[in-house]
């Protein structure tokens, strides 16, 4: 199984969910059965670490992305990708948009497997430093529920 997380730049949200969705498969013994990646629908940060505050909020929760590196969203992850989790809205919109016919990949908004009623993972790239609280509580939040969705084997 492979995961890909998205949001615009990936240098605060997927990449916070990528380091907190591996942290959530350790702790459930499944880091050998899931492959995790993140990206972002746009080129800006391409080549660079996550922002300094989404790295020190997550280690603030044992959970190291320093060496994570941002990456654009390539045609490429439609095939090579099982699950394409968008950050909010307007990334799945862009996901939709580029997604290829006859792609299997199930693109779908990473909230839903949250018991929240909030969809959208919202960018903390403008606020302070609750932002990015906020931002990883909905995240830890969602990975257990889409951990569970794995366990059960949903499709």
């Amino acid at each position: 199984m492979k995961i890909l997380f998205v949001c615009l730049g990936n240098i605060c949200r997927s990449p916070s969910a990528e380091g907190v969705f591996r942290h959530a498969l350790e702790r459930a013994g499944m880091q050998h059965e899931v492959s995790v990646d993140s990206c972002g629908i746009g080129p800006w940060h391409v080549g660079k670490g996550p922002d300094a505050r989404a790295r020190e909020a997550a280690l603030r929760r044992g959970i190291d992305i320093g060496t994570l590196r941002a990456r654009q969203l390539a045609p490429v992850d439609f095939d090579e990708f099982d699950y394409l989790l968008a950050m909010d809205h307007d990334n799945l919109s862009a996901l939709q948009a580029q997604q290829p016919a006859g792609s299997k990949a199930r693109v779908e908004l990473f909230l839903n497997y949250a018991d929240t009623a909030e969809k959208a993972v919202p960018d903390p790239y403008y606020g302070g430093e609750q932002g990015f609280e906020t931002v990883l509580d909905l995240i830890e939040e969602a990975s257990e529920g889409f951990i569970a969705h794995l366990q059960r084997g949903d499709k």
